[in-house]
């Protein structure tokens, strides 16, 4: 069984959907003992950083949430749940993230014919071996929507970048801990790929 964590966010109801496609067991709960008993835990999400915070504490989920980090039970964070790990962001300055990896989230910097907020297909590159992206080539396109991205303070936990206007950390892997700025849930076959490989580490098969 895999857990969505239901803080009243965007976006959830579309990766419970795509887990089940992919035959998983899902639910949508905030209960500390459903969550920590689950599987695999997915924190997903599209929103302000500093209102999502603000919701994980008011639904005392920011210590679960530490608690699956801390463990090793496989936890996936999609988008603004990739952005809420780190320390702080640009968007909601004083808030403070979960700050279960280093780094921080920052504006994308305005340049002539870009537009922000980054909606749209990127290819992304593998600069160290992440098992989320197993069995997927170089130069894969996944879907974003974001106009703040991560600057991770470990280069060795980034798995995937993107090029925007500057050097996008695209996704990260920690121990248990997996995330990615992308919406693999909307991203196609290879986005499916991508959610097949993070059930197979839960199911131990990754």
């Amino acid at each position: 069984m895999i857990a969505i964590i239901d803080y009243d966010a965007g976006n959830i109801k579309s990766v419970e959907k795509a887990i089940l496609s992919l035959g998983e067991n899902v639910i949508l709960t905030r209960d500390e003992d459903t969550i920590l008993s689950a599987d695999g835990v997915i924190l997903p999400g599209v929103g302000a950083f500093g209102d999502a915070m603000e919701k994980l504490h008011a639904y005392r989920l920011v210590d679960v949430i530490k608690k699956v980090a801390a463990g090793d039970i496989p936890f996936l964070g999609i988008c603004l749940g990739l952005q809420l790990l780190f320390e702080s962001s640009e968007e909601s300055p004083g808030v403070e993230g979960l700050h279960i990896l280093d780094g921080r989230i920052v504006k994308i910097p305005a340049a002539a014919g870009l537009k922000i907020p980054h909606i749209g297909w990127n290819n992304l590159h593998f600069p160290n071996v992440g098992r989320l992206f197993r069995g997927l080539p170089e130069n894969v396109y996944t879907y974003f929507v974001h106009s703040y991205y991560l600057q991770a303070a470990d280069d060795s936990i980034v798995k995937a970048t993107t090029e925007y206007g500057t050097l996008i950390h695209a996704s990260v892997e920690k121990g248990n801990v997996f995330a990615c700025q992308f919406h693999p849930e909307k991203s196609s076959e290879t986005g499916l790929r991508i959610l097949q490989n993070f059930i197979d580490i839960v199911n131990k098969k990754g």
